[in-house]
């Protein structure tokens, strides 16, 4: 504790972004470092996970002293140590909690482990001062996409997810099908912008009546194919074009069932969380849906869109207020639910 506020000292490490911060009274950012793989894996056209586990080991420490010394903290300032012990990439999800483990045996700290979806969420408590539960949150990322009936600052409920490719990973794999490369939202958020939606039809997949939940290996599928027989036919392909016509498909469908999830849950408010939510197009056509429907849209700034140790500190500082601990035997969990 420093002048009477609450210290926590958060690492995050699920998947290819090394991160450490040191947050205030769970809202306030003092510290927040990112080490990024992203031109490491680039030359993989994904993240290749022993690679992604090597690097975190290589950064932690380091990165630890770099957010207390930003912070101009020392480890018996920091009340409380969160770590994200699930979901991620289960080498990359070790070192972290092996880090925090040592940290909090070593100094006596409690040890708090988050679950990296409540992290998501809670990066808009640190963008919006104001806000608080009960909201819809929908979390759109390369591993996630969920629908979330958010209740309170540590209760939520998952309406629908995805039964196959997350969104941000078939956005990954469709750049690489056109040719643009690693990692593949902002690209094709970039290059649709020029393009014409309709110019090239992708089918809209809703599923069953009713259902939350999401399925994009199809319009995955729907775009290889495309590209293949124009190919084979030797006409030239608008690249354009079909990340515009890819996109919509998507986001269509995204925005469609969140404003449903919204609706049928009665809440005024949907927060957008992942790092997806940074997509120019779907940020701009949530609020179109909402501002019709009169409802109130939160997101976060790019940085705390993507994997981050701040979101991981503020979802920790509101389990330990609820009276939350973990001990030594806290393991990982890479497909731990939500």
């Amino acid at each position: 504790m420093r002048n009477g506020k609450l210290l926590t000292l958060a690492i995050e490490s699920s998947c290819d972004e090394t991160a450490a911060a040191v947050m205030e009274e769970g809202r306030s950012v003092l510290s927040n470092i990112i080490s990024s793989q992203i031109d490491i894996h680039k030359q993989f056209g994904g993240v290749v996970p022993e690679i992604a586990s090597r690097h975190h080991l290589t950064n932690v420490n380091t990165v630890v002293d770099r957010a207390l010394e930003e912070a101009g903290a020392a480890m018996d300032d920091v009340d409380m140590i969160g770590v994200t012990c699930g979901p991620g990439l289960v080498g990359a999800l070790l070192i972290g909690l092996a880090t925090a483990k040592a940290y909090a045996l070593a100094t006596g700290k409690p040890l708090i482990g988050v679950h990296h979806i409540h992290g998501h969420i809670c990066a808009n408590y640190i963008e919006h001062g104001e806000l608080e539960p009960p909201f819809t949150a929908l979390v759109v990322s390369g591993g996630h996409t969920n629908i979330v009936e958010v209740t309170g600052y540590n209760e939520c409920r998952v309406l629908g997810g995805t039964r196959d490719d997350a969104a941000g990973e078939a956005y990954d794999k469709v750049a690489r099908v056109l040719g643009l490369g690693y990692p593949g939202g902002p690209l094709i958020d970039r290059i649709a912008a020029d393009g014409d939606p309709a110019a090239v039809e992708f089918k809209r997949v809703f599923l069953e009546k009713g259902s939350f939940d999401f399925s994009f290996s199809g319009i995955k599928t729907g775009v290889l194919n495309y590209v293949n027989s124009e190919k084979q036919a030797g006409r030239e392909i608008n690249v354009a074009d079909v990340a515009a016509g890819f996109q919509a498909a998507v986001l269509d469908v995204i925005v469609a069932k969140t404003l449903k999830a919204a609706t049928d849950m009665g809440k005024d408010r949907i927060v957008m969380a992942g790092g997806v939510a940074a997509n120019s197009r779907l940020r701009a056509m949530m609020e179109e849906g909402c501002a019709e429907r009169g409802l109130k849209l939160y997101y976060p700034s790019p940085v705390l869109c993507t994997d981050n140790a701040a979101m991981i500190g503020c979802a920790a500082y509101y389990r330990y207020m609820a009276g939350d601990r973990d001990d030594l035997s806290l393991d990982a969990i890479p497909n731990l639910e939500l």
